[in-house]
């Protein structure tokens, strides 16, 4: 598998920095090569095109930040939680990559349709994530019983993207993490049961 060989990491991670700093329409492959320490050639070895290194560079980027997020909300108890952990999480570790923030939140918008549905197949797990979330909290009567769980994770998630594209835009000048909470509060009251 590509992925075992020990320049793909280097690359992935070259990409997101080369990305970041020159924007995707911009980031030729000899550029990210130079940044990855390896010959042009080496890249094709392990992806197609420059297309396929941005959506290997989200798929490997958001496989690690699902993961981390679930391991997080295993320890937690209840629906609220586990959706203030996602919060949380998710801001957290686009905070601590802001290279790997503007290639997220700026540069994956500007793709053809092609790679949309890539990027939307990419995405899933982790709005499923969102949803388990949203049903564990009908299920606890934690949220409210008719939610149009789409609807909500739509909400979620629009959210938290908007929010980490504001903070990206206004180039970072403030504490993303810190504004979790609120976040958390002003989501969880739209939807929490009227018995809490």
């Amino acid at each position: 598998m590509k992925k075992n060989k020990p320049k793909y990491n280097q690359i992935i991670e070259a990409a997101v920095q080369v990305i970041a700093e020159n924007g995707y329409h911009a980031s030729q492959v000899s550029k990210i090569a130079k940044k990855a320490g390896v010959a042009d050639g080496t890249i094709y070895l392990y992806f197609k095109n420059k297309e396929d290194i941005l959506i290997s560079v989200f798929e490997e980027k958001m496989g690690q930040f699902i993961n981390h997020i679930s391991d997080e909300i295993k320890k937690k108890d209840n629906a609220n939680d586990k959706l203030y952990v996602l919060i949380q999480m998710h801001f957290q570790q686009l905070s601590e990559d802001p290279h790997l923030a503007v290639v997220t939140q700026l540069e994956l918008r500007q793709s053809n349709p092609a790679l949309r549905i890539q990027i939307n197949k990419v995405l899933k797990p982790y709005l499923t994530v969102i949803d388990s979330i949203i049903q564990e909290g009908i299920e606890e009567k934690i949220f409210r019983n008719k939610l149009n769980i789409p609807l909500v994770r739509q909400m979620i998630f629009g959210t938290l993207d908007e929010t980490v594209t504001n903070w990206v835009m206004k180039e970072r000048k403030y504490n993303l993490v810190q504004q979790a909470l609120e976040v958390h509060t002003l989501l969880t009251e739209g939807i929490t049961s009227e018995k809490n």
